[in-house]
């Protein structure tokens, strides 16, 4: 049995060790792109810090990531303090890699405890419409708006109240549809038929969060009226959840899918910027 005990070890410690290289392989692979650190004033006496990493090619689009959860990552010269496993968080080297200028939206200077009760404000599009002109500036391609869970409130927000100087597409992953005791703010409170532009909605099957149910994802399709191009892509497959079913390790945050979502949504947004 002693014997057993320490070869189970020696495999455990083995078993460790090549998934922390494989991890730092992956890391190493993804994450080669130089990030630079924004702040710029939106609305009076506010400021908005982003994210902002190039491409090594030539640009075909900007997208601007809405992370879930209370949004505030609280960027700085020194990193992020919350937010690097989220889905969409996680993978923005990959969008810059499929030839994106890709920006990571914090929460404002005046929400320090971050998005709650403020994703479907004026006042937040706003912030988002001044981060789109300041992507305009580096170079000026579209500018698609990519939210995950609480962050799909964010972006269809956003594109639903611009209508001048607005995004130019809208991707919704895991997109948060339905009220629990703490989510009060959805997609249902936003006029998702004020949407003209294209929007694809991406979403696991096993989803197992109890605000962005499967069914759900399949009806909103229905509410996005004026959208000129509208598409579900389904996923299956992929890492079961290995804590809160909600959070980022999930089939709610793709866990096992990364390069798969990630090409499937860049694919769709290329295709329809070519068909314009």
């Amino acid at each position: 049995m002693r014997v057993k005990n320490e070869i189970r070890m020696k495999c455990g410690r083995f078993v460790g060790i090549m998934l922390g290289l494989l991890l730092t392989l992956n890391a190493v692979c993804v994450k080669a792109l130089e990030e630079e650190l924004r702040t710029i004033p939106t609305r009076p006496g506010v400021t908005q810090p982003f994210l902002l990493i190039r491409p090594a090619i030539k640009p075909v689009a900007s997208v601007i990531l809405f992370a879930g959860g209370h949004g505030r990552m609280a960027l700085s010269p020194q990193g992020m303090e919350w937010g690097s496993g989220n889905f969409l968080v996680r993978n923005r080297e990959r969008f810059a890699q499929e030839g994106f200028v890709v920006a990571v939206i914090d929460a404002p200077s005046d929400r320090p405890q971050g998005l709650w009760d403020f994703r479907t404000s004026a006042a937040h599009a706003e912030d988002v419409k001044q981060v789109i002109v300041e992507l305009k500036k580096v170079v000026d391609v579209p500018v698609w708006l990519i939210g995950t869970s609480m962050g799909t409130v964010s972006a269809a927000n956003a594109a639903a109240r611009l209508k001048e100087g607005g995004p130019d597409g809208l991707v919704l992953t895991s997109t948060i549809t339905k009220e629990s005791r703490l989510v009060t703010e959805t997609v249902n409170r936003v006029r998702l038929k004020d949407m003209r532009i294209p929007t694809l909605v991406v979403h696991h099957k096993k989803d197992e969060c109890v605000v962005t149910p499967y069914e759900l994802a399949v009806a909103l399709m229905k509410s996005l009226t004026q959208a000129p191009k509208k598409e579900l892509i389904a996923f299956v497959g992929g890492d079961p959840s290995i804590l809160d079913p909600c959070e980022p390790m999930s089939y709610h945050g793709f866990l096992g899918l990364d390069v798969e979502v990630v090409a499937a949504t860049a694919s769709w947004i290329k295709a329809v910027q070519g068909s314009q």
